[in-house]
């Protein structure tokens, strides 16, 4: 499932492409995603400039001249930009047409991405609302976690990965967080200590950096026709390694299922 640092990577991919250039329409070939796609789409955009794209959490922001598409990628979703007489294959769902004769392309074999418009402010929309802060940004940090947690019972790695908590942490860069940060992910969030918070948004700040940093320089081209994003290979220290030596103490990688998730860690650099 693409996560914060693929949807960012994704950003930066499509930008150039889009940035100040006019929408002419829109050809949309399934009506149903995981919601409806606006009826009218076409009439909607036709005309407007993007003057930003930008990211909330994994949701992408298209800011146009009198209001904002917003995408979310699902679970299987990618977005690339194609000349838009390019033959459509069967995921293909969704052109936004640009006066570049270029098209942005929503492929999604599960159909569990979707595509809303908005003509108000789009951080008051049902979807973003009540989103926790950006990770990356001062909104975030050892204080405002250490408050938010308190008296909570939940389990460290479910109360990160909550998004009304903090966005873009999500089971991957869990696991990966709180091993960089030597704390056990079943551990209730009410008694992880300030100095333990302190460890744990640097280790979430690092890892999310990290991988954008990575997504960025192995970034495929996005005009390419393959549709493969150019997502990057990330260097795991625990997830998906069960039983595998431990990169630091040479022990055993648990595994565990929490939240319905897989979960790694190691016994002894968790505490």
């Amino acid at each position: 499932m693409p996560e914060l640092p693929e949807v960012e990577t994704t950003r930066r991919g499509i930008e150039p492409h889009l940035l100040h250039h006019t929408l002419t329409g829109a050809i949309v070939r399934h009506q149903q995603l995981r919601w409806p796609v606006p009826r009218g789409l076409d009439k909607k955009i036709a005309g407007q400039i993007v003057h930003a794209v930008e990211r909330r959490g994994k949701y992408l922001l298209l800011k146009l001249d009198h209001g904002t598409v917003l995408l979310h990628l699902g679970m299987s979703g990618s977005l690339r930009i194609i000349d838009s007489t390019t033959r459509a294959e069967k995921h293909d769902h969704i052109d936004l047409q640009l006066d570049s004769g270029l098209c942005l392309r929503l492929h999604d074999p599960r159909r569990f991405g979707s595509l809303h418009w908005i003509s108000g402010d789009p951080m008051q929309h049902t979807l973003l609302k009540d989103l926790g802060p950006e990770p990356l940004t001062h909104a975030f940090d050892s204080d405002y976690l250490f408050q938010k947690s308190r008296k909570r019972k939940l389990a460290i790695k479910l109360f990160i990965m909550d998004s009304k908590v903090v966005v873009g942490v999500g089971n991957i860069y869990a696991s990966e967080v709180l091993f960089r940060a030597g704390i056990r992910p079943a551990r209730a969030a009410g008694r992880v200590s300030r100095a333990e918070y302190e460890k744990l948004v640097q280790a979430i700040q690092a890892v999310l950096q990290d991988a954008i940093r990575s997504g960025g320089t192995t970034l495929q081209d996005f005009t390419n026709s393959d549709g493969k994003p150019g997502y990057f290979q990330q260097q795991l220290h625990v997830y998906g390694r069960a039983d595998a030596a431990c990169h630091r103490c040479e022990g055993p990688i648990k595994h565990r299922v929490m939240g319905q998730r897989a979960t790694y860690y190691c016994p002894v650099c968790q505490r």
